[in-house]
């Protein structure tokens, strides 16, 4: 039997986004039509590469700044998701671009609490495996209030468990606008502690 099983959903990209460097007080991506993957993540990306500064994702690990595996090469946010907390928020929409992400797909539920080590398969090959949950952060809140004043203030709030996750590159190949991701999910159950 696999560890991994065909969950039956696809996600279609809407959008993809490529953050090529860190803009002080800015985290917001630009739109391209193709993202090629490689085992580091994409190319001039702000967060490619196959070690990254350990954060505060795992400061009950690591000291501030340590060299750690990069399993944050990528960021996967929900159109859907979207929606309901530009509607918290009072916006008509939220771009993706506002929240740096790379990925943005439409028909996957519950997008947010996908399990770690679930993956997504591009027609081309490409596979990503999803790491954690992506936290609101206040980076965000600032990109949104420079498109628009006022409402990136409730952001942290309001977008807590539907900010998307993180992803590493499994397998290299290319993405495009238009593709579905098809879920695969881990068998094990979750873990009861």
């Amino acid at each position: 039997m696999s560890a991994l099983i065909d969950s039956g959903y696809l996600g279609v990209i809407q959008a993809l986004g490529l953050s090529p460097t860190a803009r002080k007080g800015s985290i917001k991506a630009e739109r391209v039509e193709r993202l090629d993957l490689s085992l580091e993540g994409v190319a001039l990306d702000v967060h490619s590469g196959w070690s990254r500064a350990s954060c505060v994702r795992v400061k009950a690990l690591h000291p501030k700044g340590v060299q750690i595996r990069n399993e944050r090469q990528l960021t996967l946010v929900s159109s859907e998701e979207l929606t309901l907390i530009a509607e918290r928020l009072g916006l008509d929409a939220l771009d993706e671009r506002w929240l740096g992400a790379n990925i943005c797909v439409k028909g996957i539920p519950d997008l947010s609490h996908l399990p770690p080590g679930a993956r997504l398969q591009a027609p081309s090959g490409a596979t990503l495996v999803v790491d954690l949950q992506n936290h609101p952060c206040s980076v965000v809140s600032r990109t949104i209030n420079e498109a628009q004043p006022g409402h990136g203030s409730g952001f942290k709030a309001q977008a807590e468990g539907l900010r998307g996750v993180t992803l590493m590159v499994e397998r290299a190949g290319a993405l495009f606008v238009g593709d579905s991701l098809r879920l695969f999910v881990p068998t094990q159950r979750p873990w009861l502690g």
